[in-house]
This record gives structure tokens, C-alpha cells and sequence, in this order.
């Protein structure tokens, strides 16, 4: 029995652990209320973040940003030590890559995000409001998939080679380009929401609904939401199969995504304007989800260990960056 189904008063949840013959992934029972107390531990951090830090609107400073991405990435990392105590170093390390995984796949989100804010002329000051509710929106949609990607799996063994084929197709195209690409103006969704939802094109502070004329109107805000939650649905479908492919353990791929994500708006702040700054990081994503998308095709038959994983990962990301920031300071200095 393990210590999570021993501290548990009720039958705990076996998403993975029963089904799974493949003992190569962590596995373990997280009982009810466990999932009930990590559920609540985010969102008490939401609620710190949104009615302690950022209770008055106010323009992000950098340096504001990087000591409040510094904490997020120091809470995200810190709960590797809770999975090394809790279960294991195989658990912890599955976190690990999962976080690492998610947080750099996230870097193209913040991009999209700039060219949205910038499409809306968004004011700095209201951005922080619509990307908490952008956030806590991408939590549940992220919670669906990843249940619904291990379902997928466990019932159905072809799906691997599919997210494997998916992935393979996803490191291609994000090799190939250099920034993010968004069209507001051509959104599907923007169009459907603007003829089905009464809206104005006029702010009103940071609100997302307002009224005017006695009506309830949505303001420009609404959109915005809106296509920050359908453009994180695309990213979605990279990044799941991602940490699919380095753990089936429903608690770890949530939890690794989920403290991933709550330091996105901090790193949004930090980095909104350093887009051309990173012209390898795209490729470096690339070489990250091809070995991934690899790892998911030649896991019947060979299974990489979590170190070599999260090895990978992390010289990638490091190349990418250094790499990054050498040619564009080369390039300043006119060399």
C-alpha cells in the first residue's frame, strides 16, 4: 500500500495505476482529497496573486515581473521535493520534465499574448485582470485534456503512435518559424463572438462586462479572453502529448502543468517585448518535441529513463537561449 491510499479514508483514485501494465512511468493512488487539497493549494495561490499582489490595477513593471516569475519558478520547482518525499525520485523527476516541458512550450503563449494585447491596444494596466481569468480558464481546459489523453491511452495503444505523429508534425512547424503567428482580425472565433455576444468597443476600467444604456455589454476584454482560451486550446495540443510522453500519472502531468501555467503572467510581463530576442528558441522547442514525440513512438520497445529526458531537455533549452541572447547581443555590438 502506498502512502497516499494509506492517509486516505476513502477508495482512492487509480486513473493510471490499474490499468497500466507499464511499470517504466510512476504510478500511484491519489485519493479524493488529496486532488481536493492540491485543487485548493492553486487556488488559494490565484487568489493571493489576484487580491493581495495585484489588487489595484497598476502597469507590471520588469522588475516587478522578474522577482514574481523568480517566486512562481521557485514554488514550481519546490514541488518536485513534495513528489521526491511523497513518492519517489522516479515520481519526481516525471514533475520535473513535465514542468520543464510545459514552461518552455508556454514561452510561444507569451508572445501571442503580446501580439493580442497589442491587436486590442489593451492598456498595461488591465492586462494582469484578463490573464488571471486567462489562466484559471486554461487550468480546466488543460485538467479535460489530460484526463482525456490518459483515458485515450490506456484504452486505446494506437493513440501513442498518434500523439508520437503529432508531435513529430508540431517540432517541424515550430522549427520552421520564428515568431508566433495570430490574426485576430481573422479569427473564426472573434467573429462568432462578436455576433452572438452585445459588445463595446469601449473600455471600462478593467472590466470584462459592463453597462451602458441599460444593457450589459461585453467590453473589448471579453474578446480578449475569449481568444487567449482558444488560442491556448492549439498550444494545448502540443504540450499535453508532451508530458504524456514522460508521464501517465494524472497528478504529476496536472500538477507539473498547473504551476507551469501560474507563472505565466509574471514571464509574460517579463518577456512580452523580447520576442526577436530568441531566434533559436523555436528551434530548440523543435529538437525538444521531436525527441518527445520519438520517446511516445519507441516506448513499446524502448523506454528512455526520466534523467535522460530531463537531461535533454534542459541542455536544449540552455543551448537555445545562450545561443539566443550571443547573436543578438552580436548583432547590437554590430559584429
Amino acid at each position: 500500500m502506498t502512502l497516499a491510499s494509506a492517509l486516505a479514508g476513502w477508495p482512492p483514485v487509480t486513473f493510471a495505476a490499474e490499468a497500466s501494465s507499464d511499470t517504466t512511468f510512476a504510478s500511484f493512488d491519489v485519493a479524493p482529497w488529496q486532488w481536493a487539497a492540491f485543487v485548493a493549494l492553486v487556488g488559494a495561490l490565484l487568489l493571493v496573486d489576484v487580491l493581495l499582489v495585484h489588487r489595484t490595477a497598476h502597469v507590471v513593471s520588469f522588475k516587478e515581473a522578474a522577482i514574481e516569475s523568480a517566486v512562481w519558478i521557485t514554488i514550481g520547482t519546490s514541488f518536485a521535493l513534495v513528489m521526491l518525499f511523497w513518492q519517489g525520485g522516479q515520481a519526481s523527476g516525471e514533475y520535473l520534465a513535465g514542468y520543464l516541458i510545459e514552461k518552455s512550450l508556454s514561452v510561444d503563449n507569451v508572445f501571442v499574448w503580446a501580439v493580442i494585447f497589442s491587436y486590442f491596444r489593451v492598456p498595461a494596466q488591465y492586462q494582469f485582470r484578463v490573464l488571471f481569468w486567462g489562466i484559471f480558464g486554461a487550468l480546466v481546459l488543460r485538467a479535460i485534456f489530460i484526463f482525456a489523453g490518459v483515458a485515450l491511452i490506456e484504452r486505446f495503444d494506437f493513440v501513442l503512435y498518434v500523439f508520437g505523429a503529432l508531435l513529430l508534425y508540431s517540432a517541424f512547424k515550430i522549427a520552421r518559424h520564428q515568431e508566433a503567428e495570430v490574426h485576430p482580425d481573422k479569427s473564426l472565433v472573434l467573429r462568432a463572438v462578436r455576433r452572438v455576444v452585445p459588445s463595446t468597443d469601449e473600455y471600462d476600467g478593467q472590466k470584462i462586462f459592463t453597462r451602458a444604456n441599460g444593457r450589459r455589454l461585453a467590453t473589448p476584454l471579453f474578446a480578449v479572453l475569449v481568444l487567449i482560451e482558444s488560442t491556448d486550446v492549439v498550444f494545448a495540443v502540443d504540450s499535453i502529448p508532451a508530458i504524456l510522453a514522460v508521464s501517465r500519472e494524472p497528478f504529476i502531468v496536472f500538477s507539473s502543468n498547473a504551476f507551469a501555467i501560474l507563472g505565466l503572467r509574471a514571464l509574460y510581463f517579463c518577456l512580452s517585448g523580447m520576442a526577436g530576442r530568441f531566434r533559436y528558441l523555436n528551434l530548440g522547442l523543435g529538437v525538444i518535441l521531436a525527441f518527445v514525440g520519438v520517446k511516445m513512438l519507441v516506448t513499446e520497445v524502448y523506454h528512455f529513463p526520466t534523467w535522460a529526458s530531463l537531461l535533454v531537455i534542459t541542455v536544449v533549452l540552455t543551448v537555445a537561449i545562450v545561443a539566443s541572447l550571443r547573436a543578438d547581443k552580436r548583432e547590437h555590438a554590430g559584429l
